[in-house]
């Protein structure tokens, strides 16, 4: 089974994620451009930082404050008719004036191993949100035997986290 230290692996806080070959983790950096100017950057940060990026892709998210570094809770998905719950662990907090997000790992019981990092960023005017990901089968079964039909639910996914904040 894949396993990650205590150093946060998507790096929300650069603005280049060097690709490390050695992992053992599938890989995965998508962005959208979500609008334009400071009210879309204010609102976009301030959801970001509240989960909706998960809760409007159709997850439910036990604890909708503010996230904060070593928060633990559960992240509850409907896969193909069946409740998935995801339990999860912040695992770091950015907030600048042009980058605001964070990154969580997976907890056991997760269907997966991994982090995923939701990024709101500034180019000028531009307000873009990047999804970073790096993804493992868990060695807990059923998942993962089930692993290819999740990597299929999370490309669904990342297609619509991308639309969450606009």
């Amino acid at each position: 089974m894949a396993s990650l230290d205590a150093t946060p692996c998507t790096h929300p806080q650069s603005p280049a994620w060097a690709a490390d070959e050695s992992a053992p983790f599938r890989r995965s950096e998508v962005s959208a451009l979500i609008g334009h100017g400071d009210e879309v950057w204010d609102r976009a940060t301030h959801d970001v930082l509240r989960w909706k990026v998960k809760t409007r892709s159709g997850f439910t998210v036990e604890d909708l404050h503010p996230v904060t570094p070593g928060q633990q809770l559960a992240i509850t998905a409907r896969l193909l008719g069946v409740t998935v719950r995801e339990p999860v662990e912040v695992a770091s907090v950015i907030e600048t004036a042009t980058r605001v997000g964070f990154a969580y790992r997976t907890l056991p019981g997760h269907p997966v191993t991994g982090e995923e990092a939701f990024i709101v960023h500034r180019d000028g005017d531009d307000v873009f949100l990047t999804v970073r990901s790096l993804t493992a089968p868990t060695s807990a079964q059923p998942w993962r035997a089930l692993y290819p039909v999740l990597r299929i639910a999370q490309v669904v996914a990342r297609r619509r986290y991308l639309r969450a904040l606009r």
